[in-house]
């Protein structure tokens, strides 16, 4: 409604992970670095934690980007499932037959397909998304996964992707064994406010932007107070401040757009 008032070629403030709108804040860039490392180094297992809407979806997609040739990955999304349905899902990612419910049968055909890929020297790796929604016998079945080894190096490299109650529940005695083979951790924060700021003309960039809209500096500050320095919230804020911006016919946005922007979604937190 309001991009060819401001100039924008797409919106700049959609929630969508998309890896070319991801703001490298230094919480951001260390996660993606340590993500990055234990993949390229084989470590196994790699855990990344962040609040909700902290941005660790995009993260993933810009690791996966990043990874390019020489790997196969697989994306789980909802792994809120039976251990069946989960190993089926990993093998249909990866393009292999996922057809059948023995369980043996299954592994056997993971295991031939990373055997493969070795052989081509390739690595393969799972992201399993919102892992902190697994119960303890689902992500036992996911250490077992990396049980898949030969003599020097795990076939399977995986990140398991959640909310910080992940950390909690891996604390258990029941996962000790799986926490215990966790070498990289590596939490999102919040953006500061500098980060805000620089987070939101970053997206205006991408979107197209040479200069409109221009945010005051106490439009700056609303948006970061309220949000508390979550992308999600700072993208949902912005994107009705654009429009209160628009229907005021002004691309100078001030502290009461923002006003209007934070009613409209609900008022105070």
């Amino acid at each position: 409604m309001y991009l060819d008032f401001y100039g924008l070629g797409e919106p700049p403030f959609n929630i969508t992970p998309d890896p070319r709108y991801l703001y490298f804040s230094h919480g951001h860039r260390e996660a993606f670095e340590h993500v990055l490392f234990g993949i390229t180094q084989r470590k196994g297992f790699i855990q990344l934690t962040g609040e909700v809407g902290a941005g660790k979806s995009t993260l993933c997609r810009k690791v996966l980007e990043e990874l390019g040739d020489g790997f196969h990955t697989a994306l789980v999304l909802n792994p809120v499932m039976t251990g069946i349905q989960l190993l089926r899902t990993i093998l249909t990612e990866l393009g292999v037959d996922a057809r059948g419910n023995d369980r043996v049968r299954l592994n056997e055909r993971l295991n031939t397909f990373l055997l493969d890929r070795l052989r081509a020297g390739e690595d393969v790796v799972l992201f399993i998304d919102e892992a902190q929604d697994m119960d303890a016998e689902l992500l036992e079945q996911v250490r077992l996964l990396s049980n898949l080894e030969t003599d020097d190096r795990k076939l399977l490299q995986i990140v398991l992707v959640g909310q910080p109650e992940l950390v909690e529940k891996l604390g258990s005695r029941s996962l000790r064994q799986l926490a215990q083979r966790i070498t990289v951790r590596t939490h999102l924060g919040r953006l500061n406010r500098r980060e805000t700021e620089a987070y939101i003309r970053h997206r205006l960039e991408v979107a197209g932007s040479t200069g409109r809209p221009e945010f005051t500096p106490r439009a700056f500050g609303a948006i970061h107070r309220w949000s508390r320095g979550i992308p999600r919230l700072i993208n949902a804020v912005c994107d009705m401040t654009l429009l209160a911006g628009f229907a005021d016919g002004e691309d100078r946005l001030r502290w009461r757009h923002v006003r209007r922007a934070i009613r409209e979604l609900g008022g105070r937190r």
